[in-house]
């Protein structure tokens, strides 16, 4: 987080506050700073305050859980194979992604999320446990994915991409850097939206016209609507599919992490990840990768000790 010291305290007491009151935090700390965006450090707050109600929702409404699940894996499975690695991005506490693995035909794939937020992951770790599903979760930054470029053979968004209005160009840069086949976007869709919702997500700084923003980068539009199944109708969901080109399609990957802070090669050690290149570490905590650049730890000599 770039923020000073003093600003990260004031915006942790004051949302949590906020959320004792049962108030939007996230429209407290833009209400309550020089900003009108929504900050990493508001953002990652307002996650960890949230974490839990997912599951919550998921355990009081599963038949729409499954529904939303199943929707989203069919969106996928054009683009699947067996063997294939899948990420959700801004996996939350893992109720979509454990849905999609059951609800999806291809049942031999590899299944990956990440959040800013660690309680989220640690929430998720035992929810998709006791949903007999195994995905790789690690806490990581939408912007600055530790994974290496065409990684993941599908990548996919399930609302994740929502608050950041105005990085929607770097945002679509990052996923599809570590995509090999295509990125699948489920998120508000401004264009198609009533004046209603666009008047809400614009007051909440959501994202808009991201498929203008993939056709400024060249990129493969094949399709583009509202679906179905969305989470509030003052929030309608489309889908945004981006195809990368036939030249990465067809080449072979390996997974491979990387080192957010400085693209070089992140190998896990177990209890932690190094990067021997530059002696950057990164910590696990209660097993879960903590793989943001703001992790990094300098630890050259961790190479030293290991011999």
């Amino acid at each position: 987080m770039k923020s000073d010291k003093k600003e990260i305290g004031r915006l942790i007491s004051g949302m949590r506050s906020a959320y004792a009151r049962n108030e939007n935090v996230m429209a407290w700390a833009r209400d309550n700073s020089a900003r009108t965006d929504n900050t990493i450090a508001s953002t990652l707050i307002a996650y960890d305050l949230q974490a839990g109600t997912y599951v919550k929702n998921a355990q009081t409404n599963p038949e729409y859980v499954a529904a939303w699940s199943a929707q989203l894996a069919e969106l996928l499975e054009p683009y699947v194979i067996s063997g294939d690695r899948i990420l959700e991005v801004g996996v939350e506490e893992a109720t979509t992604l454990a849905g999609v693995m059951k609800a999806t035909k291809c049942k031999n794939i590899s299944a990956f999320g990440f959040d800013i937020s660690w309680s989220r992951i640690s929430v998720a770790k035992k929810w998709v446990k006791n949903n007999s599903v195994d995905p790789c979760l690690f806490v990581g930054d939408l912007f600055h994915i530790p994974l290496a470029d065409n990684s993941m053979d599908v990548v996919y968004t399930s609302h994740s991409l929502e608050p950041n209005g105005g990085k929607e160009e770097d945002a679509l840069k990052e996923l599809l850097r570590i995509a090999r086949k295509a990125v699948v976007l489920v998120e508000p869709c401004y264009e198609l939206a009533s004046e209603k919702a666009q008047k809400r997500m614009s007051d909440n700084g959501y994202i808009r016209n991201l498929k203008g923003a993939a056709e400024a980068l060249g990129v493969n539009v094949v399709d583009h609507r509202l679906l179905d199944i969305c989470i509030n109708p003052l929030n309608p969901s489309g889908v945004l599919t981006l195809l990368k080109s036939p030249s990465i399609r067809d080449s072979i990957i390996t997974t491979r992490w990387e080192c957010p802070l400085t693209g070089t090669p992140l190998v896990d050690k177990g209890g932690y990840f190094y990067a021997d290149s530059v002696g950057i570490a990164y910590p696990v905590l209660q097993g879960i990768p903590l793989l943001r650049a703001e992790h990094a730890i300098i630890a050259s000599r961790l190479s030293v000790s290991e011999k």
